[in-house]
């Protein structure tokens, strides 16, 4: 029994390892070429309420939500709101596409590498879209917010 409960241990031990990164946990640091070459880190808008948007051109999903989280940014960027959008996909032309088609003009990283990238394994993305929203602390606040809950927070902090 002693050996199962060690065993059981041991996997949780590595398994939580391999988590995403959870509420109330320090947003862990991201430093990556913006689509103008620009370096650009998360830690950098420290002070500033930040979506952290995992995507990419094919998904569906991702574009859906892209354009419900526009007018909302267009509302809030002056005030404090940034979003951090990183795009998985490994066709650099249908990102740049996909950037003007959705005339999506906050800061746009493409992970290098795709689902295998750094920045994509740290984060432990299995699924697209994936988003985190991040206090002006560094915290995370919230994952996936709808696109209700995003514009109740940031009414709440920027107003």
């Amino acid at each position: 029994m002693r050996t199962f409960l060690f065993i059981l241990g041991a996997m949780l031990v590595a398994a939580s390892g391999y988590a995403q990164p959870k509420i109330g946990q320090k947003a862990p640091e991201i430093s990556m070429t913006d689509i103008t070459g620009k370096t650009r880190t998360l830690s950098s808008l420290k002070g500033k309420v930040v979506l952290v948007d995992f995507w990419a051109s094919w998904c569906m999903p991702c574009r859906k939500g892209i354009r419900e989280v526009t007018p909302i940014y267009n509302r809030f960027a002056k005030k404090g709101f940034e979003i951090f959008a990183i795009s998985l996909d490994t066709d650099k032309s249908a990102w740049k596409h996909a950037i003007e088609k959705d005339k999506m003009t906050w800061w746009q990283m493409l992970e290098p590498g795709g689902w295998d990238g750094a920045t994509a394994l740290a984060w432990k993305i299995d699924q697209l879209p994936t988003s985190f929203l991040v206090d002006r602390h560094g915290v995370i606040i919230s994952i996936d917010p709808s696109p209700t809950e995003l514009q109740r927070y940031l009414q709440q902090a920027l107003n």
